[in-house]
């Protein structure tokens, strides 16, 4: 291997496969700064955009996934995934890949499927406790696969499965600011308890609508509240709710780590990479898994940190009766607080992405 590797980052769809993929390639340049990277995404996904923002190169697919009915528009899907790996082969001539990394999502399969056939090593990383589809399959080719919970090695070949954890972004692991800046920037006092919800950038239906149906007792508990509509529901919700001195309602929140740093409790859908930023930075929470998900694997993700009191979780389906009373009732109780924050760091992997990225440069040298 030369002394410049290049190494191929492939995957995405969402935050939760961009931004581990985007600190894995950031580790790697801190590593061996003559390194030089490349991403291959999907067209018109999250990664076409987030990923240059990063300072990374990134090539495009018109890859997409199948749909999980019989349906018409799986044909043209599969012909679009041959193109793909047709594409893909002219990238890996001209850049000549020493390694390639799957992080996930069906946008990785063209690079996974042309790194099999030409024996480069593969290393996935599976964010969940539940593997996803892709991984799955190109796991008997992988060199090794990284993941974040133990629950994952069943799914994975033994002796080349490595417990890493997620890799978290810079900011979370470089946090800047104490719990009472964090609170003053969101307007917000240093002598209440403060409840964070959030939903994604999109938002959460089940979510929105546990807190209006719970905004009465929400204002007569001397708590604050912050909470992220998400940009689907903000309008219609901002139309009906007044912000008051104790809430704060957004449609989208920039700077997630410092609500998160602001909150004393968070509510949350229980995505990998949210999982994992709570973990690091120690914040109790109360996880209602998306019914919306691949296989339920929110609902594994959470149960894993249930199994060690480590976090709550309610079903979405009873969210709307119990969320908010048993977020009001976990305020009220600091030994659990304190339980809860102390137990979810053991769930806490800071250097997921060295780890990983030591695992590519090694690959490279290998190769």
């Amino acid at each position: 291997m030369s002394e410049q590797p290049k190494i191929i980052i492939t995957g995405g769809g969402t935050g939760g496969h961009v931004f581990p993929a985007i600190a894995i390639a950031d580790a790697i340049k801190e590593l061996n700064p003559d390194a030089q990277i490349l991403f291959i995404g999907a067209e018109d996904r999250f990664e076409m955009k987030a990923v240059p923002k990063a300072g990374y190169e990134i090539i495009g697919l018109p890859v997409r996934g199948l749909k999980r009915k019989l349906s018409f528009e799986n044909l043209k899907t599969i012909f679009l995934l041959f193109k793909s790996i047709s594409r893909t082969k002219k990238i890996f001539r001209s850049f000549k890949p020493c390694a390639v990394v799957g992080v996930g999502g069906y946008a990785s399969a063209p690079a996974l499927r042309v790194a099999s056939l030409r024996r480069i090593p593969i290393i996935l990383q599976e964010q969940n406790s539940f593997p996803g589809i892709t991984n799955k399959v190109f796991a008997k080719y992988a060199y090794r696969i990284c993941v974040a919970y133990e629950q994952a090695f069943k799914y994975f070949p033994e002796g080349r499965t490595v417990l890493t954890g997620n890799p978290v972004r810079h900011e979370v692991l470089n946090v800047k600011v104490t719990k009472d800046q964090a609170l003053k920037e969101f307007g917000l006092s240093t002598d209440k308890k403060t409840l964070l919800i959030t939903g994604g950038s999109l938002g959460a239906r089940t979510l929105n609508q546990s807190v209006l149906e719970h905004l009465e007792k929400l204002s007569q508990a001397n708590i604050q509240v912050i909470w992220q509509t998400g940009k689907y529901y903000y309008d219609e919700i901002i139309s009906t709710v007044q912000e008051q001195d104790w809430l704060k309602i957004m449609p989208f929140i920039e700077n997630m780590v410092n609500a998160y740093i602001a909150a004393d409790l968070v509510i949350a859908r229980a995505g990998a990479i949210t999982i994992s930023e709570l973990s690091v930075l120690g914040k109790p929470a109360i996880f209602v898994p998306s019914p919306n998900v691949a296989e339920d694997h929110q609902t594994k993700n959470a149960q894993a940190l249930v199994e060690k009191k480590a976090a709550l979780m309610i079903k979405d389906s009873q969210a709307r009766e119990k969320l908010i009373p048993l977020a009001l009732k976990t305020l009220s109780n600091d030994e659990l607080l304190q339980e809860l924050s102390q137990n979810i760091k053991s769930f806490a992997k800071p250097d997921a992405a060295r780890d990983i990225a030591k695992i590519v440069l090694d690959a490279c040298r290998k190769n």
